[in-house]
């Protein structure tokens, strides 16, 4: 298949949408089995060859340190979703051959590309747009838009402002933003948008991929790829480069599981790489009144029958400049999924918060150690084990495929891994604490962060 692509004239900037998505597809083609091989290699390392550091015993069945190690197993559920996540193949383009199954197109009039921004941070919606403003010659039906918030325009550029006057029902910022661009832009079944947060970048291969999900998978309304956290400034803290690594991991696991296999949203949905069908919107609408906008479109689409899929491809982001941000980000997807009213984000939102709990078992279990040193009964431990290997192994995969996608020396590579185990540690205490910033200081409004 062809695509036509020519430089836009004048265009001379280095563009931040570089990437190795191909490499990085034809890895994750075969990492399932390197997953299953390394989670299931390490899960009896841990419970077996290591079972005597740990004070594992295969007699004793339970015991008073049991009680408070019971916190070890509350993230039981979550790293299970992950686990399975991580050992089943993965859907890349490896798999597909559209032509060869003599696949007919579905009918595509618009492809809107749309960065989505509050307008006030200008160099971010400068580095999309340089990113992207190429596209609308790659394929006749691509549109490229900045979406701001009046008073930010931005000459020079298709921007498309919201005014003030505009009004909603219930939306606000970015939702009621969406809101007044899907009305403006009137979208029939034959328009997708694929949204963007303003430090988003996509590069050719990825849309290349967009456009086969639209014309060949028929049976899915809209769907979503992979989110990396190395589009600008990778590695500058390494803090917010591992804990961000968490998301990749997510993104190759239970969202996998979730686009591939389910088709479904159960997990909710990102607001960004999100290519939305127009019949999706025009039936969902933005009319939204929640913090986390995005998993409530996921979930009312998903009460109106429609199914969700995998796009075989990339799009690159950036983390949180500061600890404030990073609290603040957290705490209102937290807050946002647990006030929404259907009941898997709610079950979602209380398994995040049982992570609270997991840390003070954790932190607790050191001191009385040595007050009651009790043995751990082994079937106990193998399931600690089964737990904490698969989820330091979410930290590890996620910088692992966004250093091969950034073309990291191989020895840098290797030697991030202590590395990350280390510090994820520290990441693991902040996203805990951002969830008790959540509980105590619920925010009264959306909070927009500095990228």
């Amino acid at each position: 298949m062809s695509y036509a692509f020519q430089k836009t004239a004048g265009e001379t900037e280095e563009r931040t949408n570089i990437g190795n998505t191909k490499a990085v597809m034809a890895l994750l083609s075969e990492m399932w089995i390197i997953n299953l091989i390394f989670l299931m290699g390490a899960i009896y390392m841990m419970t077996f060859y290591l079972g005597k550091l740990q004070s594992y015993d295969d007699y004793e069945l339970w015991n008073i340190a049991c009680y408070w190690k019971i916190g070890w197993l509350l993230p039981l559920p979550y790293t299970m979703i992950c686990l399975f996540g991580l050992i089943l193949p993965y859907r890349t383009p490896k798999f597909l051959d559209y032509a060869r199954e003599g696949i007919k197109k579905r009918r595509l009039d618009n492809l809107y590309i749309v960065t989505v921004t509050k307008g006030d941070n200008r160099e971010a919606v400068y580095r999309a747009w340089q990113a992207h403003k190429h596209l609308e010659s790659f394929h006749s039906s691509i549109r490229v838009h900045v979406l701001t918030d009046e008073p930010y325009f931005f000459e020079g550029i298709n921007c498309y402002t919201c005014p003030k006057a505009f009004s909603t029902g219930n939306s606000k910022y970015k939702a009621r933003a969406l809101e007044w661009y899907r009305q403006t832009m009137k979208f029939t079944e034959h328009d997708w948008i694929l949204h963007l947060d303003e430090e988003s970048v996509i590069d050719d291969e990825s849309v290349k991929r967009v456009l086969e999900f639209i014309w060949y998978e028929k049976d899915y309304h809209f769907g979503q790829g992979v989110i990396l956290y190395n589009q600008y400034k990778y590695w500058s803290n390494w803090i917010f480069t591992v804990a961000d690594a968490i998301r990749v991991g997510d993104d190759l696991s239970r969202f996998h599981l979730q686009y591939t296999y389910f088709h479904r949203p159960i997990f909710g949905a990102h607001g960004s790489f999100l290519l939305n069908n127009g019949l999706v919107e025009n039936a969902v609408t933005w009319d939204l009144g929640s913090l986390t906008e995005d998993y409530q479109f996921a979930m009312k689409a998903w009460d109106r029958g429609f199914r969700c899929g995998k796009i075989c491809a990339l799009v690159r982001e950036q983390s949180p400049m500061d600890v404030i941000g990073f609290m603040k980000q957290r705490r209102r997807w937290f807050v946002g999924i647990r006030r929404l009213p259907n009941f898997l984000p709610k079950l979602w939102a209380f398994f995040w918060g049982l992570g609270i709990f997991s840390l003070y078992c954790t932190i607790a279990s050191v001191p009385l150690g040595f007050v009651y040193p009790n043995v751990t009964p082994r079937w106990f431990g193998f399931l600690k084990d089964v737990s904490f290997v698969t989820f330091v192994y979410l930290y590890l995969v996620g910088v692992f495929i966004q250093d091969i996608d950034k073309g990291v020396n191989p020895i840098i590579v290797f030697l991030r891994i202590p590395l990350t185990i280390v510090v994820q540690y520290i990441c693991v205490v902040m996203e805990g604490c951002a969830v008790m910033y959540g509980i105590l200081f619920p925010p009264a409004d959306f909070d927009v962060i500095k990228k």
